[in-house]
């Protein structure tokens, strides 16, 4: 199998982006005010606490952008607050004719918006098909949603907003402190993207880009019960703080055990390779259509047997777990013969140890 997963961050790479991190964090915090708990309520000027407001502050920053806006309902919150400030009922979205995200798919249901596709793995046909299209804007995956999927972002991000003043959205989620440059930095309208995938606090998710947006959103995140708190905001920061070095690792080690594995250190294997599917991580193909039991077995070693947040700060054992939706929704028959891990905070040796006893039992 042949896959296209995107560019990761080194180590002394995701270094360099923490410490930027916390370059910014220091020009929009005190030192005793990042010391606090935070703060609570609509504060007068600002209808959100002031620690969210700096927290704000500090990710727009950061990423070198207008504005950003912390929100509820982590990624998939995030997605829905864009797609509904920039599109209104009834329009449609330019996105890559591979299946939806599943929360995507329900907050384009939901909202009311329909699709106008194009192969965005063929970025001249795609950008032609997005100027022939009615469609009101795009919406652009960083994290591939089939296996074969190719396409760079940049240059799709690129393509499609040249000559255009129509919104772009990106989801980031399995992107953000992974790559160079996420989709508001290479060109986007808007980022959306989950903090508690970044160790952050559960359900908490971002948006940054374009001020006009950003505020529109604002706007109808006004009510006392939507708001983010300041301690969810500083917690958010703090588990960002190390999310990119952790990240850079848990990379390393996908690329190692892929390399292990195909060297037959493991047998019953036939292939592995690494794909961004969300998150990045190893797909195994097994010789025998054993998945479904290797899975059982993994657990029992020590394995998740399911995510919580999908690279958050509850997930610290590997996770031995079925292919994505979108990839069994392109070939249902990847469920029996193959196998998706995320090292989360593991080494290769222990994947290859729970791999190789799952598949010896």
């Amino acid at each position: 199998m042949k896959t296209f997963p995107l560019p990761f961050l080194t180590v002394a790479q995701a270094a360099a982006k923490q410490f930027a991190l916390v370059e910014a964090l220091t020009r929009h915090f005190n030192g005793a005010a990042f010391l606090s708990g935070g703060d609570l309520g609509l504060v007068s000027g600002l209808g959100r606490p002031r620690d969210t407001a700096r927290a704000e502050e500090t990710l727009a920053d950061f990423f070198g952008q207008e504005d950003a806006a912390l929100l509820r309902g982590a990624g998939t919150g995030a997605i829905r607050a864009a797609l509904a400030a920039c599109f209104a009922p009834g329009d449609k979205v330019f996105v890559h004719t591979s299946p939806l995200y599943p929360t995507t798919r329900i907050s384009f249901e939901e909202l009311g918006l329909g699709k106008a596709e194009g192969d965005f793995n063929d970025l001249a046909g795609a950008q032609a098909a997005y100027r022939g299209s009615s469609a009101g804007g795009a919406l652009v995956q960083l994290a591939r949603q089939r296996p074969e999927d190719s396409y760079d972002y940049e240059k799709i991000i690129k393509a499609l907003k040249e000559g255009s003043s129509k919104p772009l959205i990106t989801d980031d989620n399995y992107g953000v402190m992974k790559v160079e440059r996420i989709g508001c930095e290479a060109g986007a309208d808007l980022s959306c993207f989950s903090l508690f995938k970044l160790l952050g606090p559960p359900g908490i998710g971002c948006v940054t880009g374009k001020k006009i947006w950003v505020e529109k959103i604002r706007k109808t995140h006004y009510s006392g019960g939507v708001q983010v708190q300041g301690s969810e905001a500083l917690e958010a920061l703090r588990g960002l703080v190390y999310a990119p070095v952790a990240l850079a690792l848990q990379a390393q080690v996908c690329s190692e055990t892929a390399e292990r594995l195909g060297r037959g250190e493991v047998p019953g294997v036939k292939e592995a390779v690494v794909v961004n599917a969300q998150s990045r991580v190893i797909l195994v193909e097994l010789e025998e259509p054993r998945a479904r039991e290797a899975l059982v077995k993994a657990e029992t070693l020590g394995a998740a047997p399911y995510p919580v947040g999908s690279e958050s700060r509850y997930e610290v054992a590997p996770l031995f777990y079925r292919v994505s939706g979108t990839f069994l929704e392109s070939d249902p028959t990847l469920a029996d013969r193959m196998i998706r891990i995320n090292p989360m905070r593991s080494g290769a040796d222990t994947i290859i140890r729970i791999l190789s006893r799952a598949l010896e039992a």
